[in-house]
């Protein structure tokens, strides 16, 4: 099985206690499908288990199959250096078809960012060295396709369904 090679870190975007019994780790690409299908997945994990669980997104862009995912991810990135990291998170996986330059922009203006701050910084490409140091973390973890769950800091082999990793969370919370 594989193993996080980078530990969660006070650099992550994470919600939920770090004294949680149980950290979930996504590695997540915004354009992809299965992503987008996993959302709602672990929001729901994330209502049935409460407390129980600290999660934890880290982006994985696939390039050369989803054009607009590392730039979704440096918007996200964008946001959460205003404090709305997780409200630019939801809105791209909840519009997962328009992640154009101009609705990434227009998503900034409705979560109430600075826009000119945001522009700025997506047209420097200023985070783009943490959506890489991202992608590099994921590489040197066995990540090699999206989602890619660790839960505890082990790689979760068994996919994205909802039971499947309820009962993988579950019985690493009662240990």
């Amino acid at each position: 099985m594989s193993k996080l090679t980078m530990a969660v870190a006070p650099r992550d975007h994470a919600q939920g206690a770090e004294s949680a019994p149980v950290t979930l780790v996504e590695y997540g690409d915004y354009e992809c499908p299965h992503c987008g299908a996993a959302y709602p997945v672990v929001k729901k994990l994330q209502e049935t288990l409460g407390k129980k669980l600290r999660f934890v997104f880290r982006n994985f862009p696939l390039n050369s199959i989803h054009p607009h995912a590392e730039h979704a991810a440096e918007a996200a990135e964008c946001a959460g250096v205003q404090d709305k990291f997780w409200e630019m998170h939801d809105w791209i996986f909840e519009n997962q078809e328009t992640l154009g330059d101009a609705d990434l922009l227009a998503a900034a203006k409705e979560l109430g960012l600075d826009a000119k701050r945001f522009v700025k910084e997506m047209e420097t490409q200023a985070f783009l060295p943490r959506v890489k140091e991202d992608f590099q973390s994921g590489v040197r973890s066995g990540v090699n396709g999206t989602p890619t769950f660790f839960i505890n800091g082990v790689r979760h082999e068994r996919g994205a369904a909802y039971e499947d990793l309820l009962a993988a969370l579950q019985a690493v919370a009662a240990k």
